[in-house]
């Protein structure tokens, strides 16, 4: 696999063009800032609502979809996937023309099939591996957000050259790029989603569930599991300096504990299983079409878990854990 940097990414691809960006959330808008501080002509194009109205005093000029995409060389589609078919097939296909780039910042839809680009444009992905907030903040800084790049369809014969200009606009290639493909980037994204995090899920809950039972207060509890924020630095020595070698900034009794237990626990081959599961699920388009009929009913499994988990103990926990400490509230 081949990492690229800011000397592999000249702009002068992007000179003279003018971007569109569709969608104004947290993507859309760090995109947006980080492409027009990088010297590139950007324009947003949404609805009339709250996240044009940012756009505009941010200093940008905000469209019509239908008008961006038609002014447009290069139009990157920065809204949420689950929406971004209608708006493709109702607004954008209408309008795309020869020549143009189709940018994603997630493969799901190119990778599914469920937006079909026509033959005369490039399609390429560039997925930053941070949330907007910190795509931003990281350029801001001088330093970027490591990406993934692809390319699903190259007509003009340099859809890379442009995948690669649009990562060194966004800061990407400061941190370092890595070319995938629309499949890889997608299943490996999914499956985070549905055979890791879910098992994160499930284990904190329990994990809760058990100590208050046990006669913890709730909310030390959750202080101790999360609150404090240490589970989020250990996430990100872990980045640093690597997964097991961050363990030696802790106690010896803490990684004796942790490694000496880790081998311990009774259902390894079950957890392999379920991974496989949900991987096998995602590579069958089994889960994009049970999440395309979900849609279609207007929610009606999603709304219930949310209610679920709204109504879990833990949040009445750590409510009341951040009044006792006058933490800042999430």
């Amino acid at each position: 696999m081949r990492a690229y940097y800011d000397a592999d990414a000249p702009l002068d691809v992007l000179r003279g063009k003018t971007l569109g960006i569709i969608g104004y959330g947290n993507q859309g808008r760090a995109q947006a800032l980080n492409l027009r501080d990088s010297g590139l002509s950007v324009v947003i194009g949404g609805l009339r609502d709250e996240s044009t109205r940012q756009a505009e005093t941010d200093g940008f000029e905000a469209l019509p979809i239908a008008e961006a995409a038609e002014r447009a060389d290069v139009l990157a589609l920065l809204i949420p996937d689950e929406v971004q078919r209608q708006v493709y097939d109702e607004v954008i296909s209408k309008r795309l023309r020869a020549g143009q780039t189709l940018d994603f910042a997630h493969g799901y839809n190119i990778h599914f099939r469920l937006i079909v680009p026509p033959p005369g444009v490039d399609v390429i992905m560039v997925a930053p591996r941070m949330i907007g907030t910190m795509v931003r903040e990281s350029f801001v800084e001088g330093k970027g957000a490591p990406a993934f790049v692809a390319v699903a369809q190259d007509v003009s014969g340099h859809a890379l050259r442009t995948a690669l200009a649009l990562a060194r606009g966004i800061g990407a290639t400061r941190a370092g790029v890595l070319e995938t493909t629309f499949a890889q980037e997608t299943e490996l994204d999914l499956f985070q989603e549905q055979g890791l995090w879910p098992l994160l899920v499930r284990t904190m809950l329990t994990a809760f569930e058990c100590l208050v039972a046990s006669g913890f207060p709730p909310e030390m509890v959750a202080l101790e599991m999360y609150g404090s924020e240490e589970g989020a630095e250990i996430f990100r020595e872990m980045a640093r300096v690597g997964f097991f070698k961050q363990m030696r900034f802790h106690s010896q009794t803490s990684q004796y504990g942790t490694l000496s237990r880790a081998g311990q626990i009774p259902f390894q081959q079950e957890m392999r299983s379920f991974m496989e599961r949900a991987l096998a699920g995602i590579r069958d388009k089994s889960f994009a079409d049970e999440w395309r009929r979900e849609q279609e009913a207007g929610y009606p499994t999603f709304t219930k878990l949310r209610e679920q988990a709204d109504a879990h103990l833990m949040n009445l926990a750590e409510e009341e854990m951040r009044r006792l400490l006058r933490t800042r509230a999430g």
